[in-house]
């Protein structure tokens, strides 16, 4: 099945399986792939699936959208084509998924995510982002063997809960304001800032788009909410 590999800054921050005959991408939070970018047009491009092809039609976007470094109206996808929209590149992958993906949640300041035996019951106000979470691929770090790792809540009305970090790439934050994503490398786990104007901070210190290593005991404050990186192994 095709889907697409979104990435900002080498960080994988999301994949989408293309299921539908036509998927739409933009900024405004009703195409069914969300880039909420101001680079990014509020109804940006198509695609448009066709038995086991996929065309990509720009929708007349402020910015453009290219494949492969070149500027395209209407073009047929072929396998690991990189589509560029501003500073995210999509990369195209038109081959049967190796696993299936959970869902990435997205913190409201001042919210968590839901315990993970509840994953249909997110906390009052908190959004649960409808595209799949990133895994590995192609351009994808791998998973470390041996290392398991959680985030624990320090304030507010879910203080002391843990949140296991169990997929490859865990992408928490609002965007617009802070969305930071942390992967799951072979020697540990690392945390960048991936968009919004409020940088997300390690131990007092804001986090730039460079994924920095997390270690057990770090201080995390996203959106709000501060939390600590616990890892064990």
């Amino acid at each position: 099945m095709p889907k697409m590999i979104v990435s900002i800054d080498g960080v994988v921050i999301k994949e989408v399986q293309l299921t539908k005959d036509r998927t739409t991408l933009g900024r405004r939070p009703y195409n069914d792939i969300v880039i909420d970018n101001l680079a990014v047009s509020g109804e940006h491009a198509v695609l448009q699936l066709t038995g086991n092809e996929v065309y990509l039609e720009d929708l007349n976007s402020t910015n453009g959208t290219y494949v492969n470094g070149k500027a395209v109206k209407k073009q047929l996808l072929q396998n690991n084509d990189t589509v560029e929209i501003g500073k995210y590149k999509i990369k195209f992958i038109n081959e049967a998924p190796g696993a299936t993906f959970e869902k990435t949640m997205i913190m409201k300041s001042g919210m968590v995510p839901p315990m993970p035996a509840k994953p249909a019951a997110a906390p009052a106000g908190a959004a649960t982002a409808t595209m799949p979470s990133a895994a590995t691929a192609s351009g994808a770090p791998e998973a470390a063997a041996g290392l398991n790792a959680s985030i624990k809540v320090l304030s507010g009305a879910a203080a002391g809960r843990e949140v296991p970090l169990v997929k490859v790439v865990t992408t928490i934050g609002k965007p617009g304001v802070a969305v930071a994503a942390i992967t799951k490398r072979s020697h540990g786990f690392v945390v960048a800032h991936v968009e919004g104007s409020a940088k997300p901070t390690l131990n007092g210190s804001a986090i730039g788009p460079e994924p920095v290593t997390l270690k057990n005991g770090d201080m995390l404050e996203l959106a709000g909410t501060q939390m600590q990186f616990l890892q064990v192994g």
